[in-house]
């Protein structure tokens, strides 16, 4: 039982730690987030300068896959097909993309003789790590690729909505017609009109109340973490808005306070996890482009954050019974994970006392301190008053520029095919129809008669022997001599 005590009392101590970590940035984070996205022009700022950090890691991608490639082709071009290793060969050239595969298969030779002795080949080990090199290369390259097309669909939106702000017609316009919705319900409902008004009224509107609204509940969360180890009185929040559902037996209210609670804990916690980066090689892409270490390191994570959440839930509506100090039936959380009072020394010192570091937390994420030394480490971060951001701005702003430009050549084009298909489609495919007819009746006509070709043929031989004697040339019989040697009666003449 003291070991049993022990693990649970550790276990929530180094959860309760990372808990407030996280909480502490999400509660400063989350409304500003929203506050900022109403500003105009500010989401495209950033975008702009995601854009150019981006390309970066894109360019970087391409160039570390064109090295592994060329190492790989070198070690396919080695190791034969009757060497014992190329299996494992075969193993790694099926993780590479389809072009680089069919461009080495072209350059194998399949009869060329294995001699060890003769040539120094790679071992075993080598071969798996390059194995693991290709991998790592072959999903960074894609997750780059997919993470730059999103980035530049949001980029052209953001664009259109400052373009459409100033819109007389108030009619959302947008520069591509690939990013307009093929659905016909959203179609019907989702006008231009409707999208307008959302897009560039009621928008930055709903989001600036939503911010309003979440601060309010992250100061309460802050006034709850540092006052809800006190009982009489009771000062946290959320305990007395509990407290007083539990006098007129309102247990809906109980249900939807909970629920409304913990929902908002666990939004500002798990999506700072979201937001965790560890050296570019731990954290989570969007559309599934993450890869299995990072969904390993985040599963773990949101494991070891669940419990201490649910313990940090029970004290600040004080329905822990070590908290509250009343004899009541404990939970079902608490019954099988243990309350906050494990051990004495811990109960009493850091589960009451750390919480209370949030407040200080909360200091350092909304004077953006941690973003202020990751920018003076090297670490480019988004931050206004920067030389270094506005650089990235004016080249991101480029980069997406360049990439409008090409699609605006690419969709004219189409337009331009589709528009020669539409006026001249049905004119070729008339005269391919009478093409069509004209060989087939002459097919049937020729198979109805097919005597008529040999019965003409010697009509026709006589036809074209009288037509070339009619072409030669008269010869003169009245002339003195003729001679036998057609250069000596040239002479003559």
């Amino acid at each position: 039982n003291q070991l049993q005590t022990i693990g649970i009392a550790a276990a929530n101590t180094w959860g309760l730690f990372l808990l407030v970590l996280l909480l502490g940035y999400g509660l400063v984070e989350i409304p500003r987030s929203h506050w900022n996205g109403a500003k105009r022009g500010y989401l495209l700022m950033k975008t702009y300068f995601k854009a150019a950090k981006l390309m970066t890691e894109k360019a970087d991608a391409e160039e570390n896959l064109e090295d592994i490639m060329e190492e790989v082709r070198k070690v396919s071009e080695s190791i034969k097909y009757n060497h014992p290793l190329r299996k494992c060969v075969d193993t790694i050239l099926k993780k590479c993309p389809t072009e680089y595969q069919e461009r080495m298969g072209r350059n194998m030779d399949d009869y060329e003789d294995f001699d060890e002795r003769q040539n120094s080949y790679p071992s075993e080990k080598s071969l798996v790590k390059l194995h693991k090199q290709v991998i790592y290369s072959v999903q960074r390259h894609r997750r780059t690729q997919v993470q730059w097309q999103i980035l530049l669909e949001q980029a052209f939106y953001l664009e259109d909505v400052a373009k459409n702000e100033t819109s007389a017609t108030r009619q959302f316009v947008h520069t591509f017609h690939s990013q307009e919705t093929d659905n016909k319900i959203v179609q019907y409902f989702y006008t231009p009109t409707v999208e307008w008004y959302w897009e560039c009224l009621l928008r930055p509107w709903f989001y600036r109340v939503l911010a309003v609204v979440l601060a309010t509940f992250s100061v309460i969360v802050v006034w709850s973490e540092c006052t809800f180890f006190s009982t009489k009185p009771v000062l946290s929040l959320f305990a007395v808005f509990i407290q007083l559902a539990e006098k007129t037996y309102n247990y809906i209210y109980i249900e939807m306070a909970c629920f409304l609670t913990i929902f908002f804990l666990s939004i500002c916690v798990y999506s700072t996890v979201f937001r965790i980066r560890v050296f570019n090689y731990y954290y989570l892409a969007s559309h599934h482009q993450t890869d299995a270490y990072s969904l390993l390191f985040s599963g773990m994570l949101f494991c070891r954050l669940t419990p201490p959440l649910c313990l940090n839930f029970l004290g600040l509506t004080h329905m822990d019974a070590t908290i509250s100090h009343k004899n009541t039936q404990p939970t079902a959380y608490t019954s099988i994970m243990g309350s906050m009072r494990v051990l004495s020394f811990i109960a009493d010192g850091f589960y009451i006392y750390y919480p209370m570091l949030v407040v200080i937390l909360c200091i350092a994420t909304y004077f953006s301190l941690g973003t202020r030394c990751l920018n003076l480490l090297g670490f480019q971060q988004f931050m206004g008053d920067s030389e270094m951001t506005s650089d990235l701005i004016d080249e991101g702003k480029e980069l997406i520029q360049r990439e409008k430009r090409k699609r605006q050549r690419q969709e004219e084009g189409e337009n331009r095919r589709r528009e020669w298909k539409e006026r001249y489609g049905n004119r070729d495919d008339s005269t391919r129809n009478r093409v069509v007819q004209k060989e087939s009746s002459f097919s049937e006509t020729s198979t109805n008669r097919p005597l008529s070709k040999y019965t003409r043929s010697n009509g026709r031989t006589e036809r074209d022997r009288i037509e070339l004697l009619q072409d030669a040339e008269p010869l003169d019989f009245n002339a003195d001599s003729i001679s036998d040697d057609p250069l000596e009666s040239d002479l003559g003449r």
